[in-house]
């Protein structure tokens, strides 16, 4: 079976700044991918590429084997799409907000009525239905906005940020919805997070973009693994502190080092720390704090991408 999505070589530029850089990425039938990446990576200008917003400068887009340029209109009606501002009409009740969707994809009234009442059971807004959108909380409009976009049952589903400004109860709520997608219709799921908990507990694949390029991508276990089966840090004070020659032995599978903390990623934890506080405590370091913890998709995240603030773009 191809790829529901399949993007080559992607490029954009606006004006003197390079957004994206020959970014690649693939997205098998049924799977979700988690696109992550710091503020000014170029997410939300490969999410906007892929779901027809923006013309690349450069490369292919192929989206259930239709051309995200050449056939832009035939790939907007097999993708549903939440942003990650919400763009809910506040006069309008949230009955009404679904039954204008399906109008837009020229659904009769009869399959209107039918998905609305089988989406917002699916997402239990049963009781707030006929209630204006601009009393519902939050949750309640992520909720909505997740039910509008299905309105026309989509082959595929992009989700910017589906779960920011969320309480860990609705953010589970949304978690559990994706996966529902995904285990009983075949959902195909693009979808853009900061939540690294995020993308490790729904994602197939994760692709890491910093600067506008793909720099990590795979299977959150197997880029977690890639850092060893232990975390050792050490927060503190360090002064140039050389990498030591046993990084290249095999119970090394990465190092870390700045002023204030050294992360090395080790085969054990508990039989290396000895040897590794031994280098560490050398005159003019001082060591605050020393833990020992299993690798997250968030270390690898930190790892790839480093700790400057950025601007998003």
């Amino acid at each position: 079976m191809p790829p529901m999505i399949q993007a080559d070589s992607l490029a954009k530029r606006f004006g003197e700044v390079v957004a994206v850089r020959n970014i690649s990425l693939t997205v098998n039938t049924g799977h979700v991918y988690a696109l992550l990446g710091p503020n000014g990576a170029g997410k939300s200008t490969t999410i906007n590429m892929l779901t027809t917003l923006l013309k690349p400068d450069n490369g292919t887009i192929t989206i259930h084997g239709h051309d995200a340029v050449r056939e832009a209109d035939k790939v907007r009606s097999v993708i549903g799409v939440t942003f990650q501002d919400l763009v809910l009409d506040r006069d309008l009740t949230g009955r009404k907000a679904l039954d204008f969707a399906g109008r837009l994809y020229n659904l009769d009234s009869t399959k209107r009525r039918t998905r609305i009442n089988d989406l917002v059971e699916m997402v239990g807004l049963t009781d707030a239905i006929d209630r204006m959108t601009g009393t519902y909380s939050g949750g309640m409009r992520r909720r909505l906005e997740l039910a509008r976009c299905l309105m026309m049952e989509p082959k595929v589903l992009f989700l910017d940020e589906p779960t920011q400004g969320l309480d860990p109860q609705h953010r589970v709520q949304i978690w559990d919805y994706i996966r529902m997608l995904k285990a009983q219709q075949g959902m195909t799921v693009l979808l853009t997070t900061h939540g690294m908990d995020e993308a490790e507990a729904l994602a197939d694949v994760v692709g890491i973009i910093d600067h506008g390029k793909m720099i990590h991508e795979g299977a959150p276990s197997v880029l977690i693994g890639q850092l060893g089966s232990d975390l050792i840090r050490l927060s503190g004070t360090f002064g140039n502190l050389e990498q030591p020659t046993w990084t290249s032995d095999g119970w090394v599978t990465s190092w870390q080092a700045t002023t204030n903390e050294i992360r090395i990623g080790v085969d054990n934890g508990a039989r290396r720390i000895t040897q590794v506080i031994e280098y560490v405590n050398q005159p003019g370091n001082q060591i605050d704090e020393v833990s020992i913890t299993r690798p997250s998709l968030g270390d690898v995240f930190l790892r790839a991408t480093g700790r400057a603030l950025r601007d998003e773009r």
